[in-house]
């Protein structure tokens, strides 16, 4: 199998983690890219490996030079710039095999958590905060590629430091030993910094995870916010939690602060014991004067190496926590993903949909209005209606429970639209091209959800010479108005061209005119294909075929719409804003 490389990202395929700790996902990260990891590691024991030669080299010269051996001096400078040349390709190699470990370990990652999150679809925002999740997908997913970058530089310095090791050794035990036992003293001097630097660390993104969400909340609802007058009370919020982010980074960069200074003080420390033992020697006659350059150059060189370990070491520890992040994201379950999906869908234009737990029964080929006292209710049946909450497992579609039907399948016949549709940032084309039958055109999709003037106030903001459809979104469609966004994400439905289609509250957002030509519309667009609309709204009741009041999460009455609000008052009170009696 050859080795991943950049040109074949995005990956076809990423895999499945293990999930039994941090350190086993690390590892089957690693096992994944192991041919350009081991390239890494050749290529920087090379590099590290010709850098440490050189010292020995220029010792050499020196002693030639005091003698005046010419010959030696020329072939040694020949060496010299071999070692130079070879290093800077070695250097270039290594860079590039650091860089698509790198690269290629976060796409994976990413690649890995996007998967997981269309798998979930809307049980992610249940499961784990928004702000966790992109904290996850940004800081973590870099700081898990930063640490298989370093590997091939790691691998060359342990080689390059053994190296240096040997050839002190051969000349001066002493100084030999000094290496063999200052340099891993010293990594175990910094050591015992880390575990708390990654307490803290951890800490830290916990807290800035919640910021973020908090902060996206905020944002997303800063319209209802300055509505009601709570823009002054989420602004408090955030700030308080902004704060604790920054108390959280200031603890985190005392204990960076002193780990660098560490970091800088003990290896040069360690270059003045070196050059202070040579001394002597070279006084004392054991080494010549060539030898003590040598041992000086020796010493400076494995420097490098020491920070390599100690940024290695740093590298794991913050890699180690974000693995445990990304662990928490990967392992969440479906919660149908145990339900056995063996079964096709029956014919869906003959087929009832039928809602064990409200007693709710949906009829084909019509368009049925349920009316909910209360929101999350109909948040509830909308969602078990698709199968996508786990009670909804035992809803029936004919006689086949949708816990039954594999899930690809069940998302070609059953489509539900919430009452917070999300838009994604692109061209309107863009938002448009959804999968269908092709038997619909965007046209007729617009003309039906009545959003031809969504499409005028666009004329002026598109990029393609006044073509609305190229005109740019902005994220969540925060461009846009309420109304707008709800009428686009209509159409977008509409194109899909469901067997069956769930629509939640699509028309709480526009004005009465334009509810009313949405509902007629819809009626007869959707003519003999099952259409549910959660909704309270009279006009879009009284298009309706049929009409389900739902009360306490339980079917209470059925009818038409105005037989319902002359002769059921617990009907006339929800549709009419008044207060709900029992029933």
């Amino acid at each position: 199998m050859s080795p991943i490389m950049l040109r074949d990202l995005p990956l076809t395929d990423p895999g499945q983690p293990e999930f039994a700790s941090a350190s086993s996902f690390l590892r089957w990260l690693a096992s994944k890219q192991w041919q350009t990891i081991v390239l890494g590691s050749i290529w920087g024991s090379l590099w590290l490996g010709a850098l440490a030669l050189m010292p020995g080299v220029i010792g050499r010269v020196i002693e030639a030079a005091k003698i005046g051996d010419q010959h030696t001096i020329l072939i040694s400078t020949a060496v010299i710039i071999a070692l130079g040349i070879f290093q800077s390709i070695a250097g270039i190699l290594r860079h590039r095999m650091a860089v698509t470990n790198w690269v290629v370990a976060s796409s994976r990652i990413q690649q890995l958590i996007t998967r997981k999150a269309v798998d979930l679809g809307g049980q992610l925002r249940r499961d784990i905060a928004t702000g966790e999740v992109v904290a996850v997908a940004s800081g973590d997913v870099e700081k898990i590629g930063w640490s298989l970058e370093v590997l091939g530089r790691l691998v060359g310095a342990i080689f390059a430091f053994l190296l240096v090791a040997v050839i002190l050794l051969q000349a001066s035990t002493l100084l030999g030993c000094i290496a063999l036992i200052g340099i891993p003293l010293l990594g175990l001097v910094v050591g015992p910094l880390l575990r708390p630097l990654e307490k803290r660390e951890s800490a830290q993104r916990k807290r800035l995870g919640r910021a973020a969400e908090l902060a996206t909340d905020t944002v997303a609802g800063l319209r209802v916010l300055r509505g009601i007058g709570g823009e002054d009370l989420f602004i408090e919020r955030f700030q308080a939690a902004s704060q604790e982010v920054r108390s959280a980074a200031v603890d985190v960069a005392k204990l960076r602060s002193l780990l660098e200074a560490m970091q800088v003080a003990l290896p040069g420390l360690f270059v003045v014991t070196v050059v202070w033992v040579g001394a002597h020697l070279a006084q004392n006659g054991t080494i010549t004067v060539g030898q003590l350059v040598a041992f000086y150059g020796y010493s400076a060189f494995l420097l490098m190496p020491l920070r390599i370990f100690m940024e290695a070491a740093e590298a794991g520890t913050k890699a180690y926590v974000s693995a445990g992040r990304v662990i928490r994201v990967l392992s969440l379950v479906r919660d149908d993903q145990s339900a056995p999906r063996d079964a096709h869908a029956p014919d869906v234009t003959m087929a009832r949909l039928s809602d064990p737990i409200s007693g709710l029964t949906i009829e084909p080929g019509i368009l049925t209005a349920v009316v909910c006292a209360e929101q999350s209710t109909a948040d509830e049946i909308s969602l078990r209606l698709a199968g996508i909450d786990a009670t909804g497992l035992d809803v029936l579609l004919g006689d086949i429970a949708l816990g039954q039907i594999p899930r690809d399948e069940l998302r070609d016949v059953i489509l539900v639209q919430d009452k917070d549709p999300a838009l994604l940032s692109g061209t309107l084309r863009q938002l448009l091209e959804v999968p269908g039958s092709g038997r619909i055109t965007i046209a007729e999709a617009i003309e039906v959800a009545s959003a031809e003037d969504v499409l005028d106030s666009l004329v002026d903001t598109s990029s393609g010479g006044g073509d609305p459809m190229d005109a740019m979104i902005t994220e969540r469609g925060r461009s846009l108005s309420g109304g707008q966004r709800q009428r686009l994400a209509l159409a977008r439905s509409l194109l899909a061209d469901a067997p069956i289609l769930v629509l939640d509250e699509p028309t709480s957002a526009v004005d009465a005119h334009t509810e009313a030509r949405i509902a007629g519309n819809l009626v007869d667009f959707r003519a003999g294909m099952t259409t549910v609309v959660m909704t309270s709204s009279p006009l879009v009741l009284d298009r309706a075929d049929i009409v389900v009041l739902v009360i306490d999460g339980k079917v209470a009455a059925t009818g038409r719409h105005r037989e319902l609000l002359h002769g059921n008052n617990d009907y006339r009170a929800v549709v009419t804003r008044e207060e709900v009696t029992s029933s």
